[in-house]
């Protein structure tokens, strides 16, 4: 590995770890995602304890809370601790526009969250994050793991040279590449949007990479060809360094809470015909902002 890519990840391994006094906090690798414990979900939680899965969130990027049993009621006022809630479902029959259901069965055709992304990127305002309850897991036992991969590091392990290159562009992201050639209902409002391929996250001002493979069409100031070149390596690189990655082995009764600002994650459809279940929330964000300069 570059001393550089080395450099990068020693910045992140060694910095001085949270201290919790409510939680306790397992980190799933030492760059991404942690399991928590002490919290029943379904109990309003103290200033104290929302503070401190706050401060994880932000450490960790990924959460995962196990065996908890919620309605959804107790989904939603847990998603409201960390902004308002945002519209997640097309609900024409009168349905809970902020629970989308995540359904697979034997009938399915595809399922949602295949391929590597980040949710909703084509909105002026992305998600900042969402929440996803799954209640019933694979007959067999196994499989729809999902699979998370962390953009700060995605951008940090970039040359010096790629990193100058890139900050300072745009991309526009399409939400009908999403629908890969099927037709959107007729109430959806499908947006585009042109964001930064370089953003800063707005708590943490840490740089990310925020191009990804459902949504960015391509880079504005380049040639077709060249934007084409420079996305593929950029999606094959988010793809393919192990590093970048954690995987979340789910169970029923379990909550992942993901930082959609810097946090990519890509759903293995591997358990076809079998079933899987769950309802995801999501919280309301704010429009990226370039990450300027290039450090040294």
């Amino acid at each position: 590995m570059e001393q550089y890519a080395l450099d990068a990840v020693e910045r992140v391994t060694t910095r001085q770890p949270e201290v919790y006094d409510t939680i306790a906090v397992d980190p799933l690798t030492p760059l991404l995602g942690a399991e928590v414990s002490g919290l029943d979900l379904a109990k309003e939680l103290t200033d104290d304890q929302v503070d401190e899965v706050k401060r994880a969130f932000l450490a960790h990027h990924v959460l995962v809370f196990r065996d908890q049993t919620l309605s959804g009621e107790d989904h939603k006022r847990l998603a409201s601790h960390f902004g308002e809630l945002h519209p997640v479902a097309l609900s024409p029959d009168g349905s809970d526009e902020f629970i989308l259901e995540i359904s697979a069965t034997r009938e399915s055709r595809a399922v949602a969250g295949a391929g590597w992304h980040a949710d909703g990127t084509a909105d002026a305002e992305p998600s900042l994050g969402s929440m996803l309850y799954i209640t019933r897991t694979p007959e067999i036992g196994s499989g729809g793991d999902t699979l998370f991969a962390n953009m700060h590091l995605a951008y940090e392990l970039l040359s010096p040279a790629m990193k100058t290159f890139l900050d300072g562009l745009t991309a526009v992201h399409d939400g009908l590449l999403a629908w890969q050639g099927q037709t959107p209902p007729p109430e959806y409002v499908v947006p585009k949007t042109e964001h930064p391929v370089v953003a800063r996250h707005p708590e943490t001002g840490r740089k990310l990479l925020f191009v990804n493979g459902a949504y960015t069409s391509h880079i504005v100031q380049l040639a077709r060809d060249e934007s084409r070149a420079v996305l593929d390596m950029l999606f094959a690189h988010i793809a393919r360094v192990p590093m970048l990655h954690c995987r979340v082995r789910w169970a029923p009764n379990t909550l992942v809470f993901w930082d959609n600002r810097c946090v990519q994650h890509h759903a293995t459809w591997d358990y076809y015909p079998h079933s899987r279940y769950g309802q995801r929330v999501a919280i309301n964000g704010l429009r990226p902002q370039p990450g300027g300069t290039a450090a040294p």
